[in-house]
């Protein structure tokens, strides 16, 4: 069960991979984009749910609704670190997040931490940074801002990631999904309905199609590896994500693929092949 659970972890943070073409071909500020990403997995896992028959809030709901507002903060700090900041300095700083999983694993979850499974973190960590090297880093007012954002946004995003392993033996996939995107539906209903520019035929689309390949079908994924997977294993294979993004933009904007990005991607593929290796 651990095989499929690490493949299928890989095959999440592929598609995860397709974020960065669903909001750059969205019309709409990021903030709206937030609430199609969270309102449309809430209403759709909600009516199977319904159709189930499995209450809405049932076991610890007060502790996943506690889970599902934190991600909602985590997915405005992230907007916030790329409006303020470089994108270089936003992906390594947001890309922190499994690091502090991987501590907090540790710690809270009781999970053991190998010296070879640091160093492949490391080894991840450090790809992700060569792989982004020559994109511009800053250091002015504004970044701070955005940087602190990035940070606060990656130490988040490891607890939510936390809560919901301690919590995956109690509720199916779909209801993690149904928890984690709660809140948003509410907290970022204001952006998409009364914040120009409003919505074209096109962002529904776009935006429908994001929500269930990622939202839904995405972290089904997710939380089916994270089950059977170490919190800090699932969370270093998410760097993978970094790799099926610099290759998407390739593929789908004609980027140039530079020596670093190859470099650092590859580190990270080895990274993953480290893990599969030997810490499933």
């Amino acid at each position: 069960m651990k095989q499929k659970a690490f493949y299928a972890v890989i095959l999440c943070a592929s598609f995860a991979g397709f974020s960065g073409i669903f909001i750059k071909e969205m019309s709409v500020p990021a903030s709206s984009i937030a609430w199609f990403r969270t309102a449309i997995p809430t209403v759709l896992i909600g009516l199977w749910l319904l159709y189930k028959r499995i209450p809405f809030f049932r076991g610890n709901y007060k502790k996943m609704l506690w889970a599902s507002s934190l991600n909602s903060i985590r997915m405005y700090l992230f907007f916030v670190a790329y409006v303020y900041t470089s994108i270089g300095n936003a992906v390594i700083l947001c890309y922190t997040w499994p690091i502090f999983a991987s501590i907090l694993g540790k710690y809270t979850l009781k999970e053991t931490l190998p010296k070879k499974q640091i160093l492949v973190l490391v080894i991840a960590f450090l790809g992700l940074i060569i792989a982004y090297s020559d994109k511009t880093f800053s250091f002015e007012n504004d970044d701070f801002i955005g940087m602190v954002s990035a940070i606060l946004s990656a130490f988040i995003y490891a607890v939510t990631v936390i809560i919901f392993k301690s919590e995956t033996a109690n509720y199916d996939r779909n209801e993690l999904i149904f928890y984690q995107n709660f809140t948003g539906l509410f907290l970022f209903f204001p952006f998409i309905f009364f914040i120009n520019p409003l919505p074209i035929p096109k962002d529904y689309f776009i935006g429908l199609f994001y929500a269930i390949l990622i939202g839904i079908i995405g972290f089904n994924l997710f939380f089916f590896g994270l089950k059977y997977l170490k919190a800090s294993v699932a969370s270093s294979l998410m760097y993978l994500e970094v790799v099926g993004a610099i290759f998407l933009s390739y593929l789908w904007f004609g980027d140039v693929l530079s020596v670093n990005m190859l470099f650092g991607g590859s580190m990270i593929i080895l990274s993953s092949y480290l893990m599969q290796n030997n810490f499933k």
